[in-house]
């Protein structure tokens, strides 16, 4: 049995951070209502057309959702939103701008007066505390402005250019967060009966994932450098270019596999006695020197031979895959990681999310847009002129 199925969750939800979390709790078996303007959607359906005319963001983040169109301004739409979360809710998510929820009759103290066991988790850049709102509260947050705002930029790139990171790393570390106290909040109410509500901030998430780089810097010492896909503070631990115009990435932990790196790779013994290189720091400091060494004892080399002398020296590598040659992986393959989900332009292909599921994840597919209205409406009691007036006055 999945070990959410029973439970429903109702979202007000759009982009990347919410959609994120509450996809993983349909994964479980969660039932997740997906609300939605009508007309429109969620807005990350509009990002691209790159899924056979669907959006990537959205095919990613939204499987196994049922998706319900209703004006929330509308006061007939109202009427439905509200009568869904008590009824049916298990748990409200929402990301929309800080307060916006509240002022919808969606916020938590106005919710948990009627259902005590509520769990109500609110997604926002800054946090939405009453109590502390601090002075960000109310100023838009977007992905590569939370990486800016938690330091993540300042790290990340290169000496000469500071940079973002590919994915929507902000938005994932809330809504795995979100996520993860949704989870504790359900198992804290199967205990005390009673909900909760859940606080998450952007900032706040990728500020924690930040925290080396953070300690590093204690007390105002210098931040790691910008070192590319190189590490800031263990050496050799990045890319190398091999001979053949490959590129070969490869890192070292500890003085034994100086040792052996030298030995069997470099074929060089004793480098692993130069006093400049004989512990990491020493290493770290002398990079280029070191590197110059490294790209020489690999340039009269392919970057299969340069893999394969890792490989017996048993120091850690990788390829540096394209997105095709990450679809085509031979271990995603062998693991028998892929499998398929319907949407509205037939069957896609979707990777099951991690961890070991003997009975297997739920993996329904991408509604369309306002897919479920209909029946979900049905099954709150509207009779079909009920529902066609409700089409007619544009409330859903």
């Amino acid at each position: 049995m999945q070990p959410l199925k029973g439970i429903t969750v109702v979202t007000l939800e759009h982009a990347i951070a919410a959609p994120f979390a509450t996809r993983q709790l349909a994964d479980l078996g969660a039932r997740v209502i997906k609300i939605e303007r009508p007309g429109s959607g969620d807005f990350a359906r509009s990002y691209d057309q790159r899924v056979r005319g669907l959006a990537s963001h959205f095919v990613w983040t939204n499987r196994s959702k049922e998706s319900l169109t209703l004006d929330v301004k509308h006061p007939e739409a109202a009427k439905v939103l509200e009568r869904l979360v008590l009824e049916k809710a298990d748990v409200v998510v929402q990301n929309l701008a800080p307060g916006a929820a509240a002022r919808l009759g969606m916020g938590y103290e106005q919710l948990s007066r009627r259902k005590p066991g509520l769990i109500v988790c609110d997604i926002s850049g800054y946090g939405d505390d009453p109590v502390n709102p601090g002075p960000y509260r109310d100023k838009k947050a977007y992905d590569l402005l939370i990486q800016s705002e938690a330091g993540f930029v300042s790290v990340t790139g290169t000496p000469d250019e500071p940079c973002k990171a590919g994915p929507s790393i902000a938005d994932i570390a809330a809504g795995m967060y979100a996520y993860t106290n949704i989870l504790a909040a359900l198992m804290q109410r199967s205990q005390t009966g009673k909900g909760q509500r859940i606080d998450i901030s952007m900032l706040e998430a990728l500020a924690e994932w930040t925290s080396y780089p953070l300690y590093y810097a204690f007390e105002g010492a210098a931040p790691p450098p910008r070192t590319g896909a190189s590490h800031a503070t263990i050496y050799p631990y990045g890319p190398f270019p091999a001979g053949d115009g490959g590129t070969v990435m490869l890192g070292l932990q500890n003085e034994r596999e100086w040792l052996s790196f030298c030995e069997k790779v470099l074929l060089q013994p004793a480098l692993a006695n130069d006093p400049r290189f004989t512990a990491n720091f020493k290493r770290v400091a002398e990079r280029e020197a070191l590197r110059r060494i490294i790209v020489d004892a690999f340039s009269t080399l392919t970057a299969a031979q340069v893999v394969q002398r890792l490989e017996q020296a048993q120091i850690a590598n990788a390829q540096v895959n394209t997105m095709a040659e990450v679809w085509a992986h031979p271990q995603l393959q062998a693991r028998g990681r892929w499998t398929e989900v319907g949407s509205p332009q037939g069957p896609l292909p979707a990777m099951l999310p991690p961890g070991s599921w003997p009975e297997g994840p739920r993996m329904d597919p991408v509604p369309g847009l306002g897919q479920h209205t209909d029946t979900i409406l049905a099954e709150l009691g509207y009779g079909t002129a009920d529902i066609e007036a409700l089409h007619a006055a544009q409330a859903v």
